[in-house]
């Protein structure tokens, strides 16, 4: 923020190739500055709210002016949207419109934005689908073995790994909503980005009209969560009405900030970025042990993301398949890409690099989160020099430096009886109970 405005105004991009106009505000959100350790239910409550709210009730419910079904009807008269949605450290509202309609839909916007109506109706409705998700969320292989994943490595109470329940969405209230909007709506926590065919200083104007007399806020300060490696273990979740396996091996990622980012992306595609790179090749391709075989070193804006590898094969392939795949990420640290792998595997990041930002549109998007997140104006800039100056030595550098075997998990679905030779082949087995607790007292499931 700077300290004159109490937003922040992205510089202002023109296209005369359409007659639409988009633009997206994005809010800090309140649920990573949730210290996972001091959450009681109320608290829990407030972070599914938030959830609940950016993507559900906030705009159905519309405001004291137009409620969200008349406000449907209206902007589908216009070919127009204006919608809400949640991430992880961020809650955005969009729209987008004809040039013409502008004027309109940007009131309209600006209303569901500083004047929502929460209703009880459009809260039972949403609570009904959230308590849908959580009755059906068992019913997946792959989905259970992904959500064990990032607890065994984020710990179960960590703010990026706590799951809805029952009782926390039975919690919520519509003084919950009002509290959470009037918290999340602040300009100190904000930024405007507008695309399309239209006067760039004409339109800062009307931005600055319309943001700058509201009160600035207070600045949201994110909690100082601790992010530390899994232990090596190999856990095992009983799935018996399937025939196969469904496996994870997980372990910490890294962050975009991060100044071995670059290399870390290039030692990525080697081990991970298609059917040519080293996992596919060589768990299912030559060896045959998977169905389908992936992976990322992922890197996040704000923390670190995940390291993954993970695989569906047959139950009788689970062990040896959980092997090959171990020996593939043992094999990034001992044997250098050749000119050929590594020269191949930059091209591939620099086209997908290409493809993601080959619009105004795209680039603008782009340029506005690494602003949300604090990044340098030029970090785009600087990306495809970074990635043309890795070498193979700085691809086994950083192997070696942030991939250890010692620290990273194993998670298993399927069903243990066909599961020949046993996981405990690979170490002692933790087994995970997924049971989902019951709604409260007094309250049936949601089929």
């Amino acid at each position: 923020m700077s300290a004159s405005t109490p937003y922040k105004p992205t510089k202002a991009r023109t296209s005369a190739r359409t007659a639409n106009v988009a633009m997206t505000v994005m809010l800090k959100r309140c649920r990573a500055s949730e210290p996972a350790t001091t959450l009681s239910n109320v608290r829990i409550s407030f972070s599914v709210a938030d959830e609940l709210t950016s993507c559900t009730v906030w705009r159905t419910s519309g405001t004291a002016t137009v409620d969200g079904d008349k406000l449907d009807d209206q902007l589908e008269a216009k070919a127009a949207s204006v919608e809400t949605s949640g991430g992880t450290a961020s809650t955005s509202v969009t729209w987008s419109s004809l040039k013409g309609d502008f004027d309109s839909v940007f009131a309209a916007t600006m209303d569901l934005l500083l004047h929502p109506t929460f209703k009880d109706d459009k809260l039972q409705l949403a609570k009904g689908q959230a308590e849908t998700a959580i009755s059906r969320r068992n019913d997946d292989a792959n989905g259970i073995a992904i959500r064990e994943a990032v607890k065994l490595v984020y710990g179960p109470h960590n703010p990026y790994a706590r799951r809805p329940e029952y009782a926390t969405i039975d919690a919520i209230t519509l003084d919950n909503l009002k509290a959470w909007h009037d918290k999340t709506v602040q300009p100190e926590n904000m930024i405007v980005a507008v695309s399309g065919d239209f006067d760039g200083a004409a339109m800062e104007a009307k931005l600055r009209a319309a943001f700058e007399p509201l009160p600035r806020g207070q600045k949201f300060e994110s909690a100082k969560i601790t992010f530390t490696d899994p232990k090596q273990s190999v856990n095992f979740v009983e799935k018996s009405d399937v025939n196969q396996s469904n496996v994870v091996i997980v372990g910490l990622g890294t962050e975009r900030s991060n100044p071995d980012y670059y290399a870390l992306s290039v030692m990525n595609e080697i081990f991970s970025g298609g059917f040519g790179s080293r996992v596919v090749q060589d768990v299912r391709t030559k060896l045959g042990l998977a169905y389908s075989v992936s992976g990322s070193f992922s890197a996040s804006y704000d923390l670190p993301e995940l390291f993954y590898v993970l695989a569906a094969t047959k139950s009788a392939s689970t062990v040896p398949a959980t092997q090959a795949m171990l020996a593939e990420v043992e094999r990034l640290k001992t044997e250098p890409p050749t000119p050929a792998e590594l020269s191949k595997a930059k091209d591939q990041v620099l086209n997908s690099f290409i493809f993601h930002y080959d619009s105004p549109d795209k680039t603008l998007s782009e340029q506005v989160t690494l602003a949300f997140y604090g990044y340098p104006a030029d970090t785009l800039e600087k990306y495809k020099a970074g990635i043309e100056k890795v070498t193979a030595a700085d691809v086994t550098r950083v192997a070696n430096k942030y991939i250890d075997v010692s620290k990273l998990a194993i998670i298993a679905v399927g069903n243990e009886a066909e599961i020949k030779p046993p996981l405990s082949t690979l170490g002692k087995v933790t087994n995970v109970d997924i049971t989902i607790p019951p709604p409260p007292s007094g309250k049936a499931a949601t089929p």
